[in-house]
């Protein structure tokens, strides 16, 4: 097998600072498995080309990645001021519906959501700019809320707003969102997160939407306040992944908590069997630094220790300009920091079906045999979702599939390697076939033992088997 077998998937963003075919093909090379789209502000046109032109480097280079959308999903913002406002402590800011006028009195800028005065209470905390400017609420009627300073700064035009522990009543998906949708379906996208995922109904509403478009992308819930944190079971229990988005997460909920909230999260995506990606910041001062700083090595580790399924970089590989490097170090840690963590599988995953129960045997067995892998064949990637979720460290889990889509889905799961290989309708042939390739690639050696699970027919009747195979 060459070399240690990474089992953190990586996820990389697609931008600016990447989207030359050079870096591109660099980045793919380097070991990302799936490229993001973020759709904050993009267009249906920029899903298109975007997607081509991945899938196009991707098979020039000759190792495909997934493509996930990320869409903008509901939020607030301020309007457009003509010069910003620079806050004191004590000021007096007001924020009014784009229908009305502002009063005159003190400075006002519009909002884009005009249920906010229903929304909120008075003595409600509002956050402008990512948290950087705090307010609380001291009056509103049916137009305007008004709220007084209590952290200084300069606000400027289409700042965001967060209001901690408020349910806004904002659809889960938005027109821009529709319309983005619909553009990345035809492209063939293989995921898509969806922003501010509030409650289970929310994965509901995307998926019927999906489906109504022909569309078999996993969903990825992603967690970034209170209401996601307080629904976290149901909502893990609906979406096909997690992704814990922890820029606003960390505004929505207090700071400190945030790691506990993350290792909450994690331990509830193992318990269920769902992949969980952690997100945002990883890597923050790479984007204009050659280093990371120690804080935040040790915060990458901390993700790997607790074996979440990916880790995501955006601003690094967006606008970066260092995004290869960003790679690297992330890389860096993963192989240090794998090793370290010990080969005790998922304990926390409930197992229903037969057959789930006989992968964790399969686990077990591979790990015992040292040096070796699992080989699994699947048309919907079910196994191989449970296998990565039992998290046998060490272990490849080489799972090979005929259905293009479910082979680039695979690509996020822990450690997971899809192959792409039409299936025979003999399963001895299927087998071979299988083995060879990983023998052709270098990713078995000759005289590795295998465990195999496949089906396999005695008399007249299919019945699942685990099969040890040595590669000749």
């Amino acid at each position: 097998m060459r070399g240690p077998y990474r089992h953190t998937k990586i996820i990389a963003t697609l931008g600016p600072a990447t989207e030359s075919k050079e870096m591109l093909a660099k980045l793919i090379l380097e070991g990302v498995d799936i490229m993001r789209l973020n759709m904050a502000h993009a267009s249906p046109q920029w899903v298109a080309d975007s997607v081509w032109f991945i899938r196009e480097v991707s098979s020039e280079v000759g190792r495909h990645v997934g493509v996930m959308m990320d869409v903008k999903g509901p939020e607030i913002r301020t309007g457009v001021v003509e010069s910003p406002l620079s806050l004191k402590v004590g000021e007096r800011v007001e924020f009014y519906i784009e229908s009305s006028l502002p009063t005159g009195d003190i400075p006002a800028v519009t909002v884009n959501y005009p249920g906010l005065p229903g929304d909120l209470e008075v003595g409600s905390t509002v956050l402008v700019d990512s948290g950087l400017i705090r307010m609380r609420v001291f009056e509103k009627d049916a137009e305007r809320v008004r709220c007084e300073v209590l952290t200084p700064g300069k606000m400027g035009s289409k700042r965001h707003i967060n209001l901690p522990g408020v349910y806004v009543n904002l659809p889960s998906l938005t027109k821009k969102d529709h319309d983005d949708l619909r553009a990345g379906v035809e492209a063939g996208i293989d995921f898509v997160a969806l922003s501010f995922v509030r409650e289970a109904e929310d994965v509901r509403i995307l998926r019927r939407y999906l489906e109504s478009l022909g569309s078999h992308a996993k969903i990825i819930a992603k967690i970034e306040d209170q209401a996601g944190v307080r629904n976290m079971v149901e909502i893990i229990r609906e979406a096909d992944a997690i992704m814990v988005a922890r820029g606003d997460l960390g505004i929505e909920i207090d700071y400190h908590r945030l790691p506990l909230v993350q290792t909450e999260l994690v331990h509830a995506c193992q318990e269920a069997g769902k992949p969980v990606i952690i997100a945002t910041h990883l890597l923050e001062t790479m984007i204009h630094s050659p280093m990371p700083t120690r804080a935040e090595i040790s915060d990458v580790s901390n993700a790997i220790r607790e074996q979440a399924d990916a880790v995501m970089l955006s601003g690094e590989t967006t606008t970066g300009d260092y995004p290869l490097e960003s790679i690297r170090v992330l890389k860096d840690i993963i192989g240090t920091m794998e090793p370290s963590v010990p080969k005790m599988l998922n304990s926390k995953i409930v197992l229903e079906e037969p057959k789930a129960k006989m992968l964790r045997s399969a686990a077990v067995l591979a790990q015992e045999l040292g040096d070796s892998g699992i080989v699994v064949f699947t048309r919907s990637g079910f196994l191989a979702y449970i296998l990565g979720a039992l998290r046998a460290r060490g272990v490849p889990i080489y799972a090979f599939t005929d259905v293009e889509s479910v082979f680039r889905q695979l690509l996020l799961p822990w450690g997971v390697e899809p192959f792409l290989m039409e299936f025979s309708t003999d399963p001895e042939v299927t087998i071979v076939n299988a083995i060879a390739c990983l023998k052709r690639k270098e990713w078995s050696k000759p005289g590795t033992w295998l465990v195999v699970i496949t089906n396999a027919l005695a008399e007249d009747k299919i019945i699942d088997t685990i099969q040890l195979r040595q590669v000749p």
